[in-house]
């Protein structure tokens, strides 16, 4: 019996050798070795295995690893993909930060005469000129308005000057006229008076 045994374990002998078993082609890989455990014979902590079964494992065993190799490698291309395109986003993030401070700082600063500057500041001095120049329109307005009332009344007391003028230039002449015709008068009283 146990000749038998080696002789069956033997690789070249044709009495071990049969068909190859469908679960060699088909099952995964733990199956495989679960059948092989399974159907083969341990003699002296030997187990004995046909040899081309052992090569279809084996076969089936650096097809599986080379397989997960691949799915490794695709994964760590992957990863690396993921990684640049990561650092990629960040640097993007970034620099959108970058802009995007930018234009805060951009939108809170003006431009006066050439100068750059805070929007606050630009509101001061922009509202000091015009309270400025409203003042300043004011003042003007009440000047004008000052100017034109005594404007109005020199010329109102002009032309009351004028009347007066008027009348007393009149008055005046009528008086001397008075005077011119009683001197008048008076002289030829005189003369009648003498040559009488």
């Amino acid at each position: 019996m146990l000749c038998l045994g080696c002789w069956l374990a033997l690789p070249g002998s044709s009495a071990g050798q049969g068909t190859m078993p469908q679960v060699l082609d088909t099952a995964r890989l733990q199956e495989q070795w679960n059948y092989l455990q399974e159907r083969t014979r341990i003699y002296n902590d030997y187990r004995a295995i046909r040899e081309d079964m052992f090569q279809k494992v084996k076969r089936n065993a650096m097809d599986s690893l080379n397989f997960q190799k691949g799915k490794v490698r695709d994964l760590s291309g992957q990863l690396m993909a993921t990684r640049e395109e990561g650092d990629s986003l960040m640097a993007l993030l970034q620099q959108t930060r970058e802009e995007r401070d930018e234009a805060i700082r951009n939108r809170d600063r003006l431009s006066l005469l050439g100068k750059g500057m805070h929007k606050t500041l630009y509101n001061t001095i922009l509202w000091t000129i015009i309270a400025g120049l409203a003042f300043l329109a004011i003042l003007l307005f009440t000047m004008f308005r000052t100017t034109r009332h005594s404007t109005v009344r020199t010329r109102k007391d002009l032309e009351e000057l004028r009347e007066e003028y008027e009348n007393y230039r009149k008055q005046s002449r009528e008086r001397y006229e008075k005077l011119v015709v009683s001197h008048h008068h008076e002289i030829k009283k005189l003369k009648e008076g003498r040559g009488m």
